[in-house]
């Protein structure tokens, strides 16, 4: 029955000791720890193999480290750097395949292409200058009739306007008829009334020349003067009124030509170097969108407004069908890229802080590189880059900016070591007992009498100390026995970094500490 019992309990120890072998092979030969391609099997992972922390930094991407888990005046846990993860000086930084896809991460390659850039300003439509006329009478006189009578009307050359009465007129009218019929009866008489009666008869028509009076090839002058349009137009202004008086040299009617109009556009200081006279130029207007009319530089101002950085700019165009109208907003857009292909990036692969310009190269892996370029003519979405890049290059145009921060992170953390990029910069730490004698939250700084510290070849005494925060004093007051730990940031600066009170039990160490490492 002994023996029996003692075989049966044999048995089930070997069966089991089988079924545990199995299973453990069967967890060591699992996926990821299967043998290699050459048949060897992997050894077993240890605690060895775990990825070994190095220190912990800030959350929020300041340059301070832990050697042990903290979390920082918010609460946030600091993140564990690894040492399979070194920042280097480089500023390459590596993004997991998971990462990369939760970012929303997007490539696209550098290219050769023609650029659309252009220099855009906004302007008004004015009239051309040079196509506008006044009529003014040079002698006094009374408007007795109006033959166009409103702003606005289409005239053409030589239309009739207005009728006059000007008795200035009509007594040089009779002077020059006067001087007519005498000349005429001292023809055949007299040599010197002959004389006289010529020199008189000119001096009348010479002052209906001055007058801007045209006479009549049979000789006479009427009595009342119609005045006629001298160019063909628009009556911009009208200051007749029927039986009025005018003065000489009062304008009467302004009258323009529209069938060409001027663009009178706004260039910023920094694009005046893109334009130039003769450049052609294409201007839309709100009245008419998706219509383009084309226009031409004709002169850039030799002055800049103070108050916008900008100089007008005038461009001349066609306006034969009276579509464009004085006083309307345009939109200008003048090209400038012309037709050669240039190496050109998406704009938003571009980051720009204001003292540098980069792109994010991707080196494949994974890896990122912040690549320092120069630029060129910027297009609509596309951006020259003169130097950094070469056609063919890949670069992030999604995401870039979170992954630039990672790599400005990485590099930051790596000017922290000393010697080598792999450990954190350790600041010396001492340690001293003391009494707390005042605290002044206007200047964060705490006075306490302290005993010796032979680490930094102190002597007892009673000084001044920053404080990193101030709620390490919160239950604290004057008199207090206390244990601190400070650290030196600067020469001659001496910061606290952590304070606990002492009781009455607490021992205190028979010498103050030396140098240990910072937290």
């Amino acid at each position: 029955m002994n023996r029996t019992l003692t075989f049966s309990l044999v048995t089930v120890a070997v069966a089991a000791a089988l079924a545990a072998g199995y299973w453990a092979g069967s967890r060591t030969t699992g996926p990821g720890s299967h043998a290699d391609a050459g048949g060897e099997p992997n050894p077993p992972a240890t605690a060895g193999a775990e990825r070994k922390i190095l220190y912990y930094r800030n959350p929020m991407g300041l340059p301070d480290t832990s050697p042990e888990p903290k979390k920082d005046s918010m609460g946030m846990d600091y993140i564990p750097v690894y040492a399979d993860d070194t920042p280097d000086d480089s500023g390459v930084v590596k993004v997991s395949p998971a990462r990369v896809q939760i970012l929303g991460v997007k490539t696209a390659l550098a290219e050769k292409r023609v650029l659309d850039a252009a220099v855009r300003a906004v302007g008004r439509i004015e009239v051309n200058e040079r196509a506008v006329v006044d009529v003014a009478p040079r002698f006094e006189g009374w408007i007795e009739r109006l033959h166009v009578n409103a702003t606005g009307d289409t005239v053409k050359k030589g239309q009739p306007l207005f009728s006059v009465y000007s008795p200035e007129l009509a007594s040089a009218q009779k002077e020059l008829a006067i001087a007519e019929t005498l000349g005429r009866d001292a023809a055949a008489g007299d040599p010197a009334a002959h004389a006289g009666a010529a020199r008189l008869a000119e001096s009348a028509r010479e002052r209906l020349r001055n007058w801007d009076v045209a006479l009549p090839a049979g000789g006479g002058v009427p009595q009342r003067l119609t005045f006629t349009s001298p160019a063909t137009g628009i009556v911009l202004e009208k200051k007749a009124v029927q039986g009025t008086r005018f003065m000489p040299g009062e304008a009467i009617y302004r009258i323009a030509d529209l069938s060409t109009v001027w663009v009178i556009a706004d260039v910023y200081e920094q694009d005046l170097a893109q334009v130039r006279v003769g450049q052609s130029a294409s201007v839309t207007v709100d009245a008419f969108p998706g219509r383009l009319f084309e226009a031409r530089i004709a002169y850039l101002y030799p002055t800049v407004d103070a108050a916008t950085r900008s100089t007008p700019m005038r461009l001349e165009l066609a306006n034969r069908d009276g579509l464009l109208r004085p006083g309307m907003f345009a939109h200008v857009e003048v090209a400038t890229a012309g037709q050669t292909p240039r190496v050109t990036v998406p704009g938003s692969a571009v980051i720009d802080d204001g003292a540098r310009q980069v792109v994010l190269r991707v080196l494949g892996e994974g890896r990122f590189k912040p690549q320092p370029v120069k630029l060129g003519v910027r297009g609509r979405d596309y951006v020259e880059v003169l130097d950094g890049i070469a056609a063919g290059d890949r670069v992030v145009v999604s995401a870039n900016f979170l992954i630039d921060a990672e790599s400005n992170l990485r590099a930051a953390l790596s000017n922290l070591g000393e010697g080598d990029a792999a450990t954190p910069a350790a600041t010396p730490g001492y340690q001293a007992d003391g009494t707390l004698e005042e605290f002044d939250p206007a200047t964060g700084t705490v006075s306490i009498s302290h005993g010796p510290v032979p680490a930094l070849q102190w002597p007892a005494m009673t000084m001044d100390f920053a404080v990193t925060r101030p709620e390490l004093l919160s239950a604290l007051t004057p008199g207090s026995r206390i244990r601190f730990g400070f650290e030196q940031r600067e020469p001659g600066e001496f910061i606290v970094t952590r304070i606990e009170a002492l009781t009455e039990a607490a021992p205190a160490p028979a010498a103050e500490r030396g140098a240990h490492g910072g937290h």
